[in-house]
C-alpha cells in the first residue's frame, strides 16, 4: 500500500512539474513576442510609406549609385511624369558610384515630361554630381551641410596590354565627358573645371553655389516653392 501511495505521489509530482514548465515556457515566449513586436523597425519599404512619397512627388538617391538603384529611380520617375506634369523633388545623398548606372539616371531626368527640381543633402559626389546637373540651375538647390565632390573617374585597367589601352581611352573620353557637362551647367570655364577634377576638389554648399552647381541654399521645404 505504501509503495503505492509513493508511486501515486511521484506521478502527481511529475505532472504538476510539466504543468509548470508549460506556463512558464507559454509566458517566456509570450514576452518574447511582444518584445520583438516593440522593437520591429519601420521597414523603409513598407506600403504606407510607399504610398506617402508617391503621392508628395519624392524620389530618394540615397546611397550608392548602382544598376539596380538606377532601375528603381527611372521606375519611379516614369510613373509620378505618367501620373501628373506636377514637379518632381529629387533628393540626393550620394558619394557616387558607377558612372553609366549615374547616366541612365541623369537621361531619364531630361526624358520624362513632367520637371524635376533636384535637393542636395548630406553629400553629393562624383557620378551624383551628374545626376545633380540634369535639371537647369534655377531647379537645383541644396541643404546648408551639403558637400559636393568633383573629381574624374577612376578604374582598374586589367587584362592584356591591349585591353588596357582600351579601358585607359575610355576614362579619359568619360573625364572630357564629365569636364564638359560641370563647365556647361556650372558656367565655369572647361580649363578650369579639368584642372579641378584633376584631384578631389571639395566643395561647401556656400562654395558650390558660388562654383555655380547650385542655385540656391534651402533650409525649409516650403522654399522650394520660392
Amino acid at each position: 500500500m505504501s509503495f503505492l501511495m509513493q508511486a501515486l505521489n511521484r506521478t502527481m509530482l511529475v505532472s504538476l512539474i510539466e504543468k509548470v514548465n508549460k506556463n512558464v515556457n507559454k509566458n517566456v515566449n509570450k514576452k518574447v513576442n511582444m518584445s520583438e513586436e516593440k522593437e520591429k523597425p519601420v521597414d523603409a519599404a513598407s506600403p504606407f510609406l510607399e504610398e506617402k512619397a508617391f503621392k508628395s512627388r519624392t524620389v530618394l538617391v540615397f546611397g550608392t549609385i548602382n544598376d539596380k538603384l538606377a532601375a528603381e529611380v527611372s521606375k519611379r520617375l516614369i510613373a509620378l511624369s505618367a501620373e501628373s506634369d506636377t514637379p518632381i523633388t529629387l533628393l540626393v545623398s550620394s558619394p557616387g558610384g558607377h558612372v553609366e548606372s549615374g547616366d541612365v539616371i541623369h537621361d531619364m531626368i531630361r526624358f520624362i515630361n513632367a520637371p524635376v527640381r533636384v535637393v542636395g543633402t548630406g553629400w553629393v559626389g562624383s557620378a551624383a554630381v551628374n545626376v545633380f546637373l540634369a535639371v537647369p540651375k534655377e531647379r537645383r538647390v541644396c541643404l546648408p551641410n551639403t558637400r559636393f565632390l568633383i573629381h574624374q573617374p577612376s578604374g582598374g585597367a586589367g587584362g592584356q596590354a591591349t585591353d588596357i589601352a582600351i579601358q585607359a581611352r575610355e576614362i579619359v573620353k568619360i573625364r572630357e565627358r564629365i569636364a564638359a557637362l560641370i563647365a556647361k551647367e556650372s558656367g565655369q570655364t572647361l580649363e578650369r573645371v579639368t584642372n579641378d577634377i584633376e584631384r578631389d576638389y571639395w566643395m561647401s554648399a556656400i562654395e558650390a553655389q558660388e562654383y555655380g552647381l547650385v542655385s540656391r541654399i534651402i533650409v525649409n521645404q516650403n522654399e522650394l516653392n520660392a
